[in-house]
């Protein structure tokens, strides 16, 4: 499974926003805790449901989505 084959966006799960699969859980929420100071280790007694890997996915779909340009196409 690649990395973030973990992520899903559905519409009708919170609003649209990126979630870990499965759950209803946001990447956004993950990324946040992370950039807190929390360890891996207390966001996965928080959270039960997400696993080490889910928190990598997060990450890097943070990640790829920061790199990620829109560009304007001319009418």
């Amino acid at each position: 499974m690649q990395v973030l084959d973990r992520i899903r966006l559905d519409p009708n799960v919170m609003g649209g926003k990126p979630c870990i699969k499965g759950t209803r859980i946001t990447v956004g929420l993950v990324v946040g805790l992370v950039a807190a100071g929390r360890t891996v280790e207390e966001i996965l007694a928080a959270y039960p449901d997400l696993t080490r890997e889910d928190i990598s996915a997060a990450l890097a779909y943070a990640a790829w989505r920061a790199e990620e340009r829109e560009l304007s196409i001319p009418s």
